[in-house]
């Protein structure tokens, strides 16, 4: 929070609110520190290990709500815990009708949401939600720097350094490469916190849509890694290039990339689109947007023929890959789920044979494939769940639809009444606490949030 006093002093804003916001935050955050400081954490278990993560991004996201509330930028104490925890889980989908009107240090704030909540993810979902057992990705254990299950506490300090380390370098370049083009340094920042976090929120009321072709480019590109495994930049970084080309779920995430964003680019000549490289830099920008989850926009996607914004539509199922920024189901689930279904086709042309299904030439267990099967099933089923809820709430079956996915995938941008320059303005308070709520199930692979509010959790 002080960290947005330098932009409030630049442009002569006023800095009581994110004063004012830091010190309640540091004193509540002070007492509690107190108060532990001395306390055994050596029984921390799996128990509290679910609630820790869980309760973090709820905790955070209250007191990310203050900056906002005490500048007067978002009034209602809904819209504002909607917008933070828009940020933290970095979804990208706000409340605001008019960004540039904002003080530059609450914009600064709220791109900070972003940039916190996308450092916080990859710890999370690379060093501890495997040792939790849930999610179905403890195969990337054995991929991990420097990861090993009997030696976790300071191995998971070591791996959360070395990822942080890349995700700061990464940010600084990208800071420094839009500085070089038309952006400013404030405008660079934010973009950069939002890309690297893939999560969406712009300083503009049209996102990138007024910015150059050269600046579209560089937000391509970091785009595209945030929406790759961190461990892989690990490996490139140390010149390990065979783990990074050989790795099959980063193939699988460049071809599904290329695939479609040549399909539909050649479906946009077709359609009229006079300007080539314009009609390849729309649809490779949405493609990387919607496959990431970061939710930037350079061209309405919703004006497109409805082949073509339906196959958008599609890989807001996919998300990225695991281990990143991104969210979603991501690239290494679907992989296991294709490769599964083939391999059953196989067993019941020959019920006798053993076939295990393999992943960077390893065995997957069974146990990881059903959680994997779980996991999928389950996102369907919460999807529809908000589907119906938000339709029960009075908001139209379409718009339903792309809100429900969108803030389940933690992506921004939907179909219906949110696409890609719409925002959520609109909707009633109760249907903001369910997408807040589908955000922080999507966000922490919704088990870990499912496992805290069951009652079974409780029972001693």
């Amino acid at each position: 929070m002080l960290s947005s006093l330098p932009f409030a002093w630049y442009y002569g804003e006023s800095v009581r609110p994110i004063t004012l916001s830091a010190l309640i935050t540091g004193f509540i955050g002070g007492v509690g520190w107190i108060a532990q400081r001395k306390k055994d954490r050596s029984s921390i278990g799996k128990r509290e290990g679910y609630l820790i993560v869980a309760l973090t991004w709820i905790v955070i996201s209250l007191f990310g709500t203050l900056p906002f509330l005490f500048s007067g930028t978002i009034s209602n104490f809904t819209d504002a815990f909607f917008e933070t925890i828009s940020g933290f889980t970095t979804t990208g989908a706000t409340i605001l009708t008019d960004i540039e009107v904002l003080p530059k240090n609450i914009l600064y704030w709220r791109a900070m949401t972003h940039w916190i909540g996308g450092m916080g993810i990859i710890v999370l979902t690379v060093a501890i939600l495997p040792f939790l057992g849930i999610g179905g990705l403890q195969l990337m254990i054995a991929e991990m720097p420097g990861i090993t299950p009997d030696k976790l506490h300071p191995r998971i300090t070591s791996t959360a350094k070395r990822l942080w380390g890349i995700y700061v370098g990464f940010t600084l370049v990208e800071i420094l490469l839009l500085w070089v083009g038309e952006m400013d340094f404030f405008d660079s920042v934010c973009h950069s916190f939002a890309t690297m976090a893939t999560g969406g929120f712009s300083t503009k009321n049209t996102s990138i849509i007024g910015f150059s072709a050269y600046s579209q480019y560089v937000i391509i590109v970091f785009m595209f890694l945030a929406g790759t495994n961190f461990t892989l930049h690990y490996f490139l970084l140390h010149r390990q290039f065979k783990k990074v080309f050989s790795n099959e779920e980063y193939r699988l995430y460049f071809w599904i990339v290329a695939m479609v964003t040549v399909f539909i680019t050649v479906g946009l000549l077709v359609y009229g689109m006079p300007d080539v490289e314009k009609a390849f830099r729309d649809t490779l920008f949405t493609v990387v947007s919607i496959v990431t989850t970061t939710g930037f926009v350079t061209a309405n996607y919703y004006a497109w023929p409805s082949y073509l914004w339906m196959l958008i539509f599609a890989l807001m199922f996919i998300g990225g890959s695991a281990g990143s920024t991104g969210s979603g189901v991501k690239m290494i689930r679907f992989l296991l789920l294709i490769r599964n279904s083939w391999q059953e086709l196989k067993r019941s042309i020959h019920p006798q044979a053993i076939i295990p299904v393999k992943y960077n030439r390893k065995s997957v267990s069974q146990q990881m494939i059903l959680n994997v099967m779980a996991f999928f099933l389950m996102y369907v089923l919460v999807f529809s769940a908000g589907t119906i809820l938000l339709s029960l709430l009075g908001v139209g079956f379409e718009t339903a639809i792309g809100a429900s996915i969108a803030t389940l995938g933690n992506i921004g941008p939907g179909i219906g009444h949110v696409g890609p320059v719409d925002n959520y303005a609109f909707f009633p308070d109760m249907a903001k606490w369910v997408l807040s709520f589908l955000m922080l199930l999507g966000r922490l692979e919704l088990f870990t949030i499912l496992i805290v509010i069951s009652p079974a959790f409780w029972r001693r």
